[in-house]
Parts: C-alpha cells; structure tokens; sequence
C-alpha cells in the first residue's frame, strides 16, 4: 500500500499544526459521508486560511503527492474518492462568513460555510441565499459551487453558477487567484470564476465565495397535489407561477413508487387523499400574509379539477404539516435504506419532452428487468428528474448496469438535455461525459486542465479520463 512519505506529513504538520492534521486510525473519528472510500487516502489536513492552503498545495505539488479536496461530502457521484498515497484537504475550518450586508444583499463566505449556516445568517436580514438543498445540514458552499449544485429554487433563482457573484479559489502551482466581486455587473474581461464553479476541485481549490441573496418572504404556504399525469402536473406548476397572489417557490414531484415509499415509511395520510396517484406534486408559495397564500392555493386546486377532476389535494395549515408533507419528497436516504448502493440517475429533462421520456425509458427498464420499478423524483419545474433503480447496487451486473445506463441516457442531448444536471461528474459519471460530449468540448477542457494543472494533482480521476482527447 503506497504511503505518505514521512518527511512530507511532517511537513504538512508544521503548516497547520499537529491537531489539523489526521493520519490513520485519527481519520476513522471522521464522518466520511455517503461513502468511506472518501478517506480511502488515510490522511487529512484541516487549513484555516487560504494561506495555509496555498502552501499546502505548493508542498504536495513539490512532492507529487495528489490532493482531494473535501466539504460535506453529500456528493453522490464520487467526487470526493480519495486513495493511499493521497491527501485530503478538508475545508471544514474555513467556516467563517466573513460578510453579510443587507443592504447589498451579499454574503461573503469561506468555502466550508455550510449552507445551514448561511440560511440562518441570512435569515437574522429576512434574506436567503436563492438556492435549498436537502442536504442543506452538511453541504458546504465551497462544494457547492464545484459542483454547481442546483437544487429546489434552480427554476426562480438559478443554480450555484447563477448564484456567485465572485470567488477566490488556490491553483495547482499554489497561486491564489482572487476576484470578490460583489456586484452583479461585471463586464472586466473573462469571467474566470466561472471555470472553477463546477470543475469539482480538479482546476483549484475554491477558499471563499461572494454569494448574492434574495429577500425572504414572510410567510409560505404548501399544497400537495395528487395527478393523474406529467402533462397535469406541468398545468399545475405553470398554475403556480401565474398565481394571484404570492409567488412560486418550489415545484417538486414524486412519482407513484417512490411516494408510496416515503408515505408508508413515515406513515403519512390524510382523508380523500390516496396514495396511487401517477404523480405527487408539491407546491410551495411565498407572500406576505397566510391567508391569502392559502386563498391561492385553494383557487389553484379549483382550477385543477376543471382540468381534471379526480385531482386531490392537501393544503397543509401549519408548519408541522408542512414539514410533514416536505419529509415525503426530501428524505431518499430511505431508497439506500432499502436498496444498498442503489444505482441513481441525475437527469435534465425539456419539460415538454419529460412526459414522453419518462413512457419511453421506464417501459425500456422493464424490458432489461421485469422487477424494475424505479423510484423518480425531481424538480418538476426546471425539469430536472432524479431516477434511482429499486434494486441493491451489488445485484447489478456490469452488463445490465451498462444497459440501463444507455436506456436512461439515450438521446438526452438530442432532445436539449443534460444527462448529468446538478450532481456532477466525478468518477462515476466520466465515461458517459466523454461519450456524449461534444468532441470539441472536451478538447477544450482537457486543454485547460492541462494548462492550470499539469501534472494532474488537483482531484486525480474525475471529470476527466486521463490521457483521452
């Protein structure tokens, strides 16, 4: 097993300190996330500063060691994997918001900030950040923004890439390229920070980030939907956008088999309202008063049953059943539960083609595997599906992996899509993105990955498949 040299770790020990830096059994008492291969490496450092990080990496450049940097790791496609012989570089010290101003509505944030963290912040100025993530607890900005994380609110407010306004990131030959900007109007040559948000550490190592911020609405209030199609439930989101009064904050649907999933675990139900609809929608307005936010999502159900008449709704009237109704869309840990290493799928949809790729590509599943039956889920409103097999990773042969993934991937970019959309690449997702990438795209990052990062240090093994043009 390739080691750390010791003189390096010594090394690495005087930057930081004995105590931020972890090696063997020490990084056991770590959280490795969803998924121990992550502290494969054996050895963490924890900086404090974007100094310290910018000599960290000089000293692993000059000593051939590569280095994975790590925030929450929530990722879910293996962007944070590390090996013997690597280190990793957490960002869990660089936790400080270091600006929060209410009248430019801008907070200025290290990279291990979680986004909690800054929700609440944002909250004390009845600002929010204009991006929400389930993983909101542990999901830091820093990898956020390289993952380009897009989440519940990518349909009004946009997705990470939208969301920063400026950023300070360390390159492979230890230099720190800084550009806070926190305005919105910036025309000064190439917007360069644009090639670090969503590069997942393999260009820099992203130290803060100038986020731009949205007023917070005074109150909510959330309807859950039952449908009897995609079609209806696309009415019922363009519904919601167009509303009187209030205006839309979330749109996120879940089809039958995962809602029954989420619904019989926490033992979820409410009268007239059954749980074999084809799709469940859950809708969400922001306003400034209750009842009238509530006014308006009785009217959008009114208008649904003149659409459809077997539409069924529950409006939730406090926040206990709001949050009940939110816990049967955001908690898919209980899928992996169920269905260790469940292989997922992270897809982008045009929102008038989701209907017909869903028919098209769950009827393909069932002819690889009759027992098929696919958990989906998703942000109906940017089209953004989330397709998760209901079977047990190890139960899935490399022949049938391959197959489903050809089935759910098909003519995704034909059809103005993305087959991965807020997830990212990592090591999971490489082969696919040089298999249906534009060529000349890839020749284009390759060609700046070489020029930032020469000797491939900065996240070895993801994104890019080494040595292929």
């Amino acid at each position: 097993m390739h080691r750390l040299k010791p003189e390096f770790t010594a090394e690495i020990r005087t930057i930081v300190g004995d105590g931020n830096f972890r090696e063997g059994e020490a990084v056991a008492m770590i959280d490795y996330g969803v998924a121990p291969e992550n502290l494969g490496a054996g050895a963490v450092v924890l900086p404090s500063t974007t100094e310290e990080v910018s000599v960290i990496i000089k000293c692993c450049r000059a000593n051939s060691v590569p280095l994975v940097t790590h925030g929450g790791r929530t990722g879910l496609v293996g962007g944070g994997l590390s090996k013997p012989g690597e280190l990793v570089l957490s960002t869990a010290r660089l936790n400080r918001i270091l600006h929060l101003c209410p009248v430019e509505r801008v907070a200025v944030v290290e990279a291990g900030v979680t986004l909690q963290a800054l929700q609440v912040a944002a909250a004390n100025h009845r600002l929010e950040p204009g991006i929400d993530l389930p993983s909101r607890g542990s999901a830091t900005i820093g990898g956020m923004a390289s993952t380009n994380a897009g989440g519940i609110s990518a349909f009004r407010s946009g997705v990470m890439r939208h969301r920063i306004l400026g950023l300070e990131a360390v390159l492979a030959d230890g230099s720190v390229y800084t550009d806070l900007t926190r305005v919105v109007k910036n025309a000064a040559g190439y917007d360069l920070k644009h090639l670090f948000v969503g590069a997942e550490g393999t260009l820099g190592v992203i130290t803060r980030i100038a986020v731009k911020l949205e007023p917070q609405p005074l109150t909510t209030a959330t309807v859950l939907f039952g449908l009897a199609s995609v079609d209806t439930a696309l009415q019922t989101v363009r519904r919601g956008l167009e509303a009187e009064y209030g205006h839309l904050r979330a749109a996120e649907a879940t089809w039958r088999s995962y809602f029954r999933l989420t619904s019989s675990h926490h033992r979820w139900s409410a009268p007239d309202y059954a749980t074999n609809h084809p799709v469940n929608l859950l809708m969400t307005l922001g306003g400034a008063d209750d009842a009238a936010l509530q006014s308006e999502l009785a009217r959008i159900y009114e208008d649904m049953i003149a659409v459809q008449p077997d539409t069924s709704a529950v409006i939730a009237f406090s926040g206990a059943q709001e949050a009940d109704l939110w816990r049967l869309r955001e908690d898919t840990d209980l899928i992996y539960r169920r269905h260790p290493g469940a292989p997922s799928y992270d897809v982008s949809i045009p929102l008038s083609q989701i209907a017909s790729y869903l028919e098209r590509c769950l009827a393909d599943l069932k002819a690889i595997d009759a027992a098929f039956d696919p958990y989906v889920f998703g942000h109906l409103a940017d089209g953004n599906l989330h397709i998760v097999l209901n079977s047990t990773g190890s139960d899935i042969s490399a022949e049938k992996a391959s197959a489903v993934e050809k089935v759910i991937y098909r003519d995704i970019g034909a059809l103005g899509g993305s087959f991965s959309a807020e997830h990212g690449i990592g090591a999971k997702r490489v082969a696919p993105l040089s298999a249906l990438s534009n060529p000349a795209k890839l020749t284009l990052m390759h060609r700046i990955k070489d020029t930032l990062d020469a000797p491939a240090l900065l996240n070895p093994g993801k994104v890019l498949q080494p040595g292929t043009v």
